[in-house]
């Protein structure tokens, strides 16, 4: 019995150490577009700071670009770009040392003097969504037309749509155009599907405690705990190797001490033998 609940503590140990660290790429103002000269500032918020974090980015002039190396300054764990140019339009993403990668922010940095604000992160499914068409000098609530893919959506006095309960449908290339300033660059939103759990059966029963179970029916799961168990825990079967080794030597060694003959020197050795265990060895 002691050998099988050390099997199972290590067997989760092992799965917890499979665990990859994640980061997540947070932008702050949260918006996909900037005007020139805007500030920005983005941090990786990490699940560990041990996996060293780094936030790079791709551009049409430099390609994995390194914050405080080859743009914007390092503070703690955040970049802080002052006065962006529109030449630091990209791809945005936090990487660990072992190549690991965050969620991907594409930023835009506008020259002109309209923008949309819109979300920088994926939207989920059934949540609404609020566009902003923004000019850089005048007041934001300016009349506003809004298209989606090329084609008009609806015009709006305030300079703001709402987007309510969006669906997969709504997901597409977006801008705004206020009559007289211009029109914004174009944004890309994405739409997350939204997971729903089955809500439990109602029962006359006093409810009992039950065991935890894992849902692996979603074969994307199943593939990533394999995933694990496979690719990043190499260490994870010797580990099953020694402890079976462990137990396997221990056995041998209970049998041994049974075994073991009785006469040795000494009247009272015959009875001390027999009532040696692994317990009293352990």
């Amino acid at each position: 019995m002691k050998g099988a609940s050390l099997l199972r503590l290590i067997f989760l140990n092992s799965l917890l150490s499979c665990t990859t660290n994640q980061a997540h790429l947070n932008v702050s103002p949260s918006s996909s577009q900037l005007f020139t000269d805007d500030f920005v500032s983005l941090s990786c918020e990490e699940d560990d700071s041990s996996a060293g974090w780094t936030l790079r980015r791709n551009t049409s002039t430099e390609t994995r670009a390194e914050c405080g190396a080859g743009f914007g300054k390092l503070i703690g764990s955040s970049c802080d770009i002052s006065y962006i140019d529109p030449l630091e339009s990209g791809v945005y993403w936090c990487e660990s040392r072992e190549g690991a990668i965050s969620n991907m922010v594409n930023l835009t940095v506008s020259g002109g003097s309209v923008i949309l604000q819109s979300p920088v992160l994926p939207v989920m499914e059934g949540d609404d969504v609020t566009l902003l068409c923004q000019t850089k000098t005048t007041p934001s609530n300016l009349t506003a037309a809004f298209y989606k893919d090329g084609s008009l959506i609806r015009k709006q006095p305030t300079g703001h749509m709402t987007i309510q309960h969006v669906s997969r449908s709504d997901e597409g290339l977006y801008k705004c155009v206020i009559s007289g300033h211009g029109e914004s660059p174009s944004s890309w939103i994405t739409v997350t599907e939204k997971y729903t759990t089955t809500p439990m059966a109602t029962s006359s029963v006093p409810p009992t405690i039950m065991p935890v179970q894992t849902s692996m029916t979603h074969p994307k799961l199943l593939f990533r705990v394999v995933l694990h168990l496979v690719v990043f825990c190499p260490y994870f079967i010797s580990t099953l190797l020694m402890v079976s080794l462990y137990r396997h030597r221990g056995m041998r060694l209970h049998v041994s001490m049974v075994k073991t003959p009785s006469t040795q020197a000494g009247q009272g050795l015959d009875n001390d033998y027999e009532d040696v265990t692994i317990q009293d060895l352990l």
